[in-house]
């Protein structure tokens, strides 16, 4: 097993080389939606209504149903608002989800989303008995559902054992957005060869903003506009920034928050310099870029 810090090598922000992004491009938008199934068999994966006197309870119907929303009604919402500024994301999508929503998973297809493989079931990577398999089995499906084979890994809850990054490279998969390390990616290591680092984010993310730090709905949009400002602001004397922004249909997807997003796609969106790559593409460029 090979812990994190002897996979990556240490580099200062500010003795990297400046990259540039085509066309005067200042900020790689790298945005993920985020689509799940959640196994009513199993304890919920999160939680916004508490069992009643603490009382852990399964089926945990009401939770199941909140998330059940986002893929009937949520989902849409995200997929107008994105659609109506020509933004085709990427989809973190566990792998049981185009035999569970065949509908949103063909929408996506057909709509050009890049498929990253978010696990098969959302569950801890921690909790797989076989992650060789498990890794593989998503692959596959995910291939034929998308259309493409995925390059890219997002595990469900970011979690890893300190295996699986050899996993992942052995498997095909040519980045990985665990690692929220850097405003750049970053070159990984495995023992089947290098893999690299995706800027995803742990705080531009509906689930810590709404349901774990409970802020209004508006932070979503104060946090997008003050991230994507600073690093707009930076690109101009330290070249290139990537700047992940992540959301889930059952959070950012519901009328009282969908609206925030939409404000914060326009904000984005208006400024020179802005481009919404996939997670490929931003791989593509920045192993160009460093070649």
């Amino acid at each position: 097993m090979t812990e994190p810090h002897t996979r990556l090598d240490y580099q200062a922000s500010i003795d990297r080389p400046r990259l540039t992004l085509p066309g005067g491009g200042k900020v790689a938008v790298f945005l993920v939606v985020n689509i799940e199934r959640w196994d009513i068999a199993r304890p919920m994966p999160r939680q916004v209504l508490t069992p009643p006197q603490g009382a852990s309870v399964l089926p945990d119907v009401p939770n199941w149903a909140w998330h059940e929303y986002g893929m009937r009604v949520g989902f849409w919402r995200l997929k107008q608002a994105l659609d109506t500024f020509g933004i085709a994301p990427t989809l973190a999508i566990n792998g049981a989800v185009p035999a569970a929503y065949p509908r949103v998973t063909q929408a996506a297809r057909d709509a050009g989303w890049e498929f990253m493989v978010h696990g098969f079931h959302q569950t801890a990577t921690h909790n797989v008995a076989d992650q060789r398999a498990m890794i593989r089995d998503a692959i596959a499906t995910l291939t034929e559902a998308g259309g493409h084979k995925p390059v890219g890994w997002l595990a469900p809850g970011l979690t890893e054992t300190l295996d699986t990054p050899d996993l992942l490279a052995e498997a095909g998969i040519q980045y990985c957005a665990d690692f929220v390390i850097d405003d750049l990616p970053a070159p990984l290591r495995t023992k089947h060869g290098t893999m690299l680092t995706m800027p995803y984010s742990v705080e531009l993310n509906d689930i810590p903003i709404m349901m774990i730090q409970h802020h209004r709905a508006e932070e979503l949009l104060d946090r997008t506009v003050a991230q994507f400002d600073r690093l707009h602001q930076e690109a101009e004397t330290e070249g290139a920034k990537v700047m992940g922004l992540a959301v889930h249909p059952y959070i950012s997807g519901v009328p009282h928050r969908i609206g925030w997003f939409e404000k914060a796609l326009a904000h984005m969106a208006a400024r020179p310099g802005t481009l919404f790559w996939q997670g490929r593409q931003i791989m593509d460029w920045y192993n160009k870029a460093t070649a």
